[in-house]
This record gives structure tokens, sequence and C-alpha cells, in this order.
């Protein structure tokens, strides 16, 4: 079996994707744990439904949250850590010893790196008039939005759509996008 650990931040809607996905049959793998910075976050509430382990970070510091995750995870036969609208930085433990991809809500290198997420780069992109975003799939290193890129899908813009559309736009995208490329590394392992 694929196993996949999901790390998220807030609401989990691609999470809850990637839930359908394997529960439809469209991807074989299993999702054996989430974790989460944010104690609220929607995700971990996803998770429970689906019988899925949560987790919440105890840790405050860099360091520590590293230390601390590379213990929880040495729990679990782990294929591949997914971030999906995770929004710490990983820490070198974890970049060192697992396979990790983010998706990012632009066509990176635009519109990345720290404190570029959700609704902050959409209202960028919104506001240089771009004709162009999108969606991208890419490998974590220890830099934001920085490691090499696996797939991109694009959206246009059109010079009416708000923030929201182009947010709208992109989360579309970005689940069909993310099940695709799981699909192919299931089918590669």
């Amino acid at each position: 079996m694929y196993n996949l650990v999901v790390f998220a931040s807030g609401n989990g809607t691609t999470l809850q994707s990637v839930i359908d996905a394997i529960e439809n049959k469209i991807l074989d793998a299993k999702i054996v744990l989430v974790v989460s910075n944010n104690k609220d976050a929607f995700a971990l509430e996803r998770a429970k439904k689906a019988n899925i382990d949560t987790y919440v970070i105890k840790s405050k510091t860099f360091e520590d949250i590293d230390n601390e995750l590379s213990g929880v995870l040495s729990n679990y036969n782990i294929n591949l850590i997914l971030l999906l609208g995770y929004l710490k930085l990983i820490g070198p433990n974890l970049i060192n010893n697992y396979t990790i991809i983010n998706t990012h809500p632009s066509l990176l290198p635009k519109y990345g790196g720290k404190g570029m997420y959700g609704m902050k780069v959409h209202k960028a992109v919104v506001e240089a008039k771009e004709k162009y975003s999108g969606v991208t799939l890419h490998y974590v290193n220890n830099e934001y939005d920085k490691g090499n890129i696996i797939k991109q899908t694009q959206v246009k813009i059109e010079p009416t759509d708000t923030a929201e559309d182009v947010s709208s736009k992109v989360q579309a995208v970005e689940k069909i996008q993310l099940i695709e490329a799981l699909k192919e590394l299931v089918k590669k392992s």
C-alpha cells in the first residue's frame, strides 16, 4: 500500500479530495496520518470522520517541531508527505528522511515564498493584472516554494475576476492535478 501523511493548517478541502479519491478507488493509496499546527483546523475533523489518525503539533520552535515530528512519523510506514495548505517551513530532519510535496496556488516562481499563501496569493495576482495564474505541485526543500517543480496547471484570469474568482479556479484545477500526480507516483512505486 502507498502510504500518505498529510500536513494541513486549515479547512482541508484538498485533503478531502484525496480522501474521496481513495474512497472512490481512483487513487490506490492510504492516508495514515493527518498532522496540523492548528488544533482548530477543520482538516482534523475531515480526517477523524474518515477514521484517519490525527496529530496536533505541540512544540513552538522550528527545531523542536522538526524533532517532534521526526519522532511521531517514525511510528508510521510512509511513502510520501503531502503539504496541503500547511503554512510552516519544514525542518531538515523531515526533508532529509522523507519525500515531501506541496501544492502552491500560483505558477511558481511567481507569487511564492514566505507569507504567500491562499488569498494573499490571489489578491497579488489580481492586483498585478496577470492574465494567467494556476497551481504548482513541487518537491519541498529548505526554502518556501523553491523545490523542483513536478507539475503546473494554468488557469485564465478574466479582467473582471476577483481574488475569490481566481481562488475558485485555482482550487478546481489543484485537486485534479494533485490526484493525477499522485496516481503517477503510486504507479512508479
